[in-house]
Formats: C-alpha cells, structure tokens, sequence
C-alpha cells in the first residue's frame, strides 16, 4: 500500500517543491489535479510532460495517477445533450488517459462532479445513458494505456449522477472492461452510504472492483483532523491485503495545505504501524 498527497494541496508552491515537501513528509507519491498544471492539460507538450515526470522523480517519489480530471479546460460534460460538448469532453478524458500514462501514473479518479449532473425534469435517464457510454469509451482507451480509470461515487450535495458505490459498480460490471473500475472516497461516503467506510470496504474489496482509495473526514479536512475513525479503514485495507494507492484528499487545509499534508502522514503512518 502506497500513501499518495494529492498535489493541489501544496498549490502555490511549484511543483518541484510539492514533489520535494511530499518526499520529506514521508508520501510516496503525487496524485495530480491537471488543472495544476496548465490552463489546457491535454495540450500539454512532451517537453513539458517529461519535464512534470522528471521533477516528481527527481524528489524520489512518483507520480501516482490523476484526479479531478475535468476542471479544465472549461465547459465539459460526459451528460450534456449537446453532441459537440460530449465529442470534446470524451477526447479530453482520452488525451488526460494518455497524459496518466506518460507521467507514469496508474490511475485517473473521474471525480468532477459539476461535468456530470443531470439536467432539471425531463430528460435525466438519456444523461445518465450518455454517461455511462463515455465511461465505457475511455474504458477501451484506459486499457490500450495500460491505466486504470476510476469512476468516483460522490455525495448528493456534489452530483446526483453515482452517489454510491452500488452504482458506480452496477456500473463498472455492465461495460465489463478491467480498466474501468470504481473507487472509495471517505468523505463522499461517509456522507452518502448507508453503512460506515470500514463496513462498505469489508463488503466490497473481494469483488476486486475497488481500485482507489482517498482519505478525508467528512468535514472535508484530512483523516485526523475531524470525528471520523480511520484505523478502522486502514484495517480493512490491511486484512483483504489492498496494494493499491492511498490518497490524502482535503478539501479544506487547516490550517495551511503544507501543515495539514504534514499532519495527515504522521497520522496515517501512525496507524498503520500499528496493524502491520
């Protein structure tokens, strides 16, 4: 199990300095956000693609994979009516799959919540239909790449496209490509699932369909930093023998990105000393 920082919590420092205070900290890996990285991530240049990958390594950790996949460039949506929008959307999550792989990440969490609401009234199960078939397209192209790419289960007050992990699962095994998985993040389950974190781990870690796993409290602070339990988490992750990624995902630095990223290890490593 390898614990990975999602880089947008040391923004502003350069990404050089992400990589080194991350290295120092005791994380294994950047999980990067695109639009961290330029105002159109998919035309992002070789040059400058191999200069990211090198600047991560270079600070003795890797670049894990990437998340919230949409945010730029603007105007994107997998349930959008319109024909143009969804035909540029789904080459941007092609060119972000190809962008994962050349910085020698593993795994695309698709998160982006406001590119994947329903419209109002009429109309909803066609989106949820176009949705779904631009998860199974870039599926094919996650597999060419040799990448996972994850739909990510968000609470209601984010989405109301998959809120559970039932859903995102039902899902994962309709399109039935092993490149298209789904994925558990704390703080949106913990909102939106019937039973504790540990318990929906338990439940599904044998069905091999969790690929990725983001830690955060519920009030969007890092594990540590509010009520919820995360020993229990991390030993459900230990016992079914996860060897994936771990991200640390908060939302809200407190009280600063560097110090909460700083807290968040010490916590994490912490526990899991305890289990292994």
């Amino acid at each position: 199990m390898r614990i990975a920082l999602c880089n947008e919590v040391l923004v502003p420092l350069a990404l050089e300095r992400q990589a080194e205070l991350a290295a120092q900290l005791g994380y294994d890996g950047l999980e990067i956000a695109p639009f961290t990285l330029a105002e159109d991530p998919p035309a992002m240049s070789r040059a400058r693609r191999r200069a990211v990958r090198r600047a991560v390594e270079a600070a003795g950790i890797a670049v894990t994979g990437l998340h919230w996949l949409l945010v730029k460039p603007a105007g994107l949506s997998i349930t959008s009516a319109d024909e143009a929008v969804r035909k540029r959307t789904l080459e941007v999550m092609r060119r972000l799959i190809g962008l994962c792989a050349e910085l020698g990440g593993r795994v695309l969490v698709h998160g982006s919540p406001a590119q994947r609401r329903l419209p109002k009234g009429r109309g909803r199960e066609a989106a949820r239909a176009r949705g779904e078939a631009a998860f199974a397209a870039v599926a094919e192209a996650a597999a060419r790449a040799g990448v996972v790419y994850c739909i990510e289960p968000l609470a209601r007050g984010e989405t109301d496209f998959v809120n559970r992990v039932a859903e995102a699962a039902a899902i994962v095994e309709r399109i039935g490509n092993p490149a298209l998985r789904t994925m558990v993040d704390c703080s949106a389950a913990g909102l939106a699932e019937r039973e504790p974190v540990a318990s929906l781990l338990e439940r599904w870690l044998p069905s091999g369909l969790i690929a990725h796993v983001q830690l955060n409290d519920r009030n969007r602070r890092g594990p540590g930093q509010g009520k919820d339990r995360f020993a229990p988490i991390l030993e459900a992750l230990v016992r079914h023998g996860y060897r994936g990624i771990v991200a640390v995902e908060p939302f809200d630095y407190v009280p600063d990105g560097p110090t909460a990223a700083a807290r968040a290890i010490g916590y994490v490593r912490g526990i899991l000393e305890t289990l292994t």
